[in-house]
């Protein structure tokens, strides 16, 4: 008898699929570059939202100057601004008509005023806002009939890394802005 043996085929070499996608240390290296590049751009844009943030008062501030010397021209009464600061750090500036002490900050940056007088304009800087305004020693005065401002003043808002916008009243009442040694881009340098 004849022994027959079976043959097996034989084993062909078939080439190996090629997986699509990422392995989990090549997701791990990109996602430790993505943190590392997070991370080095964190303080840049903590810094331009300070500077938007200070240039945005600037502007508010600019415009509500504005607003006390039309209000005055058009009623012909004097309209004041004062500036203070607050009794937990920060400060705060308002408008009003009336007497010279007619009205003033308080504590919390509201603006409280004698019977009788309103403020026509309030605006608080909290100390957590990182920009305060320098306080005056006395209110500016926008006179409605000659038109003028008395003093004349520089209004200083500065962040909390240093940078600075002066907003220079002249005694026409209008407004010039700088930045104390060009810190601050798009104004020129205070003189």
């Amino acid at each position: 008898m004849q022994a027959t043996t079976a043959r097996r085929p034989a084993a062909t070499c078939q080439p190996r699929r090629r997986r699509r996608g990422l392995s989990m240390v090549e997701v791990l290296g990109v996602l430790a570059i993505s943190v590392l590049l997070l991370g080095g751009s964190l303080p840049m844009l903590n810094d331009l939202r300070q500077g938007q943030r200070l240039q945005a008062v600037a502007a508010l501030l600019e415009t509500d100057i504005h607003m006390a010397r039309s209000t005055a021209i058009s009623t012909g009464q004097p309209v004041r601004l004062v500036a203070q600061a607050l009794a937990g750090g920060g400060s705060c500036y308002l408008l009003h008509m009336g007497a010279p002490d007619a009205c003033d900050c308080g504590p919390e940056g509201q603006a409280r005023c004698e019977a009788g007088t309103a403020p026509l304009r309030h605006e608080a800087l909290p100390a957590t806002g990182g920009v305060s305004l320098a306080t005056l020693s006395r209110p500016l005065v926008f006179d409605g009939r000659k038109a003028t401002v008395t003093p004349t003043a520089t209004l200083r808002l500065t962040a909390r890394d240093g940078r600075a916008i002066h907003q220079v009243v002249n005694i026409m009442g209008r407004v010039r802005s700088c930045s104390p040694g060009g810190s601050v881009g798009g104004l020129r340098a205070c003189e």
